[in-house]
């Protein structure tokens, strides 16, 4: 072999390993460089990554505050609604509860007016001679009594169908029976009876009746004028009229409780109520002294007051 051809071949041998010697250099370099850039990047996204996490933290946290405020203010306000609400349902209560008052007050005082006004207007006619007001009114609650004895009169004195007579009405009767007014037959029943005083309680069943009230005979004057109800001689709802002639005669019976009067009591009346000017009971018409005119006696309201009330109360609580 030449000395020629040995060194071509030394060179293509220096050559082939310088050559190998460059890329692996390269090789090396690109990948120390490929391996710093995927570090720079991994490190980079990492950053970027935590950065979006702490990013996202806090606006969670603020979202988390702006809605938490929203639901503190919202519920303030609910609050305030509801507050609001409920003092207007009380104030509402309370103004409906004090128009229904206003209301019950102006009701009652047109029932008080009205009242007064039928009794102005009652006492004007009986001051000018007619009585035709408080006859209507007294009418309604005055009764013919008939028993297989006789006929006599009576007052209803309480809704529930109670109604005060004579005694001797009804003394020795089988048979009871209530005419009223209009024109309705009742049988009717002796609850009690207080023989000395003449005084009687009868019993109906009845709906929709108008009682007569008694008045306080202590204040009954001489001269008042009166009027007694009742059915004289079969003749039923006759009304007659006179003045009180004197107070608390003694009667047959030993008694200082009777009202003298000019009104003509006939057999049938007796029983009857004998009426103010008010149209209230002043007493219960008895008897009179035959031979005479003008001599009619009723058994004071107060004593027929005081004996009804106390028979009616022994008849519901035996």
């Amino acid at each position: 072999m030449s000395t020629l051809t040995k060194d071509v071949k030394n060179v293509s041998i220096i050559f082939t390993v310088t050559i190998i010697l460059v890329i692996g250099v390269f090789s090396y370099s690109i990948y120390k460089v490929s391996g710093d850039i995927k570090e720079d990047y991994t490190n980079k996204m990492s950053l970027m990554n935590k950065n979006f996490i702490d990013n996202l933290n806090i606006v969670k946290q603020d979202l988390g505050d702006v809605i938490s405020g929203l639901k503190t203010n919202l519920t303030l306000k609910m609050d305030l609604v509801e507050n609001d609400l409920s003092n207007f349902r009380q104030q509402n209560k309370k103004e409906l509860s004090t128009l229904n008052s206003l209301i019950e007050q102006i009701e009652e005082q047109s029932d008080i007016k009205l009242n007064e006004l039928k009794d102005e207007v009652s006492n004007i006619q009986v001051k000018s001679a007619d009585f035709s007001s408080i006859v209507e009114v007294v009418l309604d609650s005055v009764v013919s009594v008939g028993t297989d004895k006789g006929l006599g009169s009576g007052a209803i004195i309480d809704e529930e169908g109670f109604i005060v007579t004579n005694h001797h009405v009804v003394l020795g009767a089988n048979m009871i029976r209530v005419l009223t007014y209009d024109n309705k037959l009742y049988d009717a029943q002796l609850i009690g009876y207080e023989p000395n005083s003449d005084i009687a309680v009868l019993k109906i069943n009845a709906g929709g009746l108008r009682k007569l009230k008694f008045d306080d005979s202590d204040d009954v004057k001489v001269g008042e004028r009166t009027i007694a109800l009742g059915s004289p001689a079969g003749l039923s709802f006759t009304v007659t009229e006179g003045i009180v002639s004197a107070v608390k005669r003694e009667g047959p019976n030993g008694l200082n409780i009777y009202i003298q009067t000019d009104v003509p009591i006939n057999p049938g009346n007796s029983g009857g109520p004998l009426v103010n000017t008010g149209g209230n009971i002043i007493g219960i018409n008895n008897y009179k002294i035959g031979g005479f005119e003008g001599l009619g006696f009723a058994i004071e309201s107060n004593t027929a007051k005081e004996i009804s009330e106390q028979i009616i109360e022994q008849y519901k609580n035996p």
